[in-house]
């Protein structure tokens, strides 16, 4: 399979699509204004970017040509969709999972199903690992499973989409079992709370959405 690099801007681009077409279904496809939102949203970003409307465009361009994004025709507002499952060949719960990984970096599998959570609504985090462990099998991989650094207690996993990552220092020793698990729950727990929160700043970024697309139909009519 040939997949070329993707560029920050361009996995940040296609990592918001991905995401606004789950949250936002009501204003997807979306406009550049929308999107260059959604791009720098100070919140579920790491790290936290400052697009212009140039640098998302450029971006645009790059993915179009990739086959990654598609734009809509037939309206005066350009707007634009992902095409990532068609183009990379995967289901749409791999694509949920790049995409969180895109806009919010390395992740362990738990806090990848609390942040998936309204991309796709994973059953466990044993199905969260079966389905990182064969975006990592793929050739060339999209993803792999970083050593576990000093302090972790959870490996955690970085996309691949913009060439190769730093691994952390390796953690010297793995905890005893019964505090294993002890922690896993606890990490389990902190993971449903991040859910929680990631649905209210959802539902902040779907109101922008909504104000966003009636800024563009209000400067629509004026043309008009």
């Amino acid at each position: 399979m040939t997949r070329r690099e993707l560029s920050p801007a361009e996995a940040r681009v296609l990592g918001v699509l991905v995401e606004k077409h789950a949250t936002v279904p009501d204003t997807y496809p979306l406009s550049l204004n929308a999107l260059v939102a959604g791009c720098n949203q100070k919140t579920a970003r790491e790290p936290v970017m400052s697009l212009a409307d140039a640098d998302v465009l450029q971006a645009l361009d790059a993915l179009r040509a990739a086959s990654l994004v598609l734009e809509s025709s037939g309206s005066r507002v350009s707007r634009y969709e992902h095409n990532a499952a068609r183009a990379w060949t995967l289901p749409g719960a791999a694509v949920a999972l790049l995409a969180v990984l895109m806009l919010r970096g390395p992740q362990t599998a738990a806090e990848l199903r609390a942040n998936c959570e309204r991309l796709h609504r994973f059953a466990d985090i044993s199905s969260v690992e079966a389905f990182l462990d064969e975006l990592q099998g793929k050739s060339p991989p999209f993803v792999r499973r970083l050593a576990r650094a000093a302090g972790e207690r959870e490996a955690r996993w970085a996309h691949l989409l913009c060439g190769e990552v730093a691994e952390p220092a390796a953690h010297p020793a793995p905890a005893p079992a019964v505090a294993h698990d002890s922690l896993r729950q606890a990490a389990d727990e902190l993971a449903a709370i991040k859910a929680e929160q990631a649905r209210l700043v959802a539902q902040i970024d779907e109101l922008r959405a909504i104000v966003a697309r009636l800024g563009d139909s209000l400067g629509a009519g004026r043309n008009g």
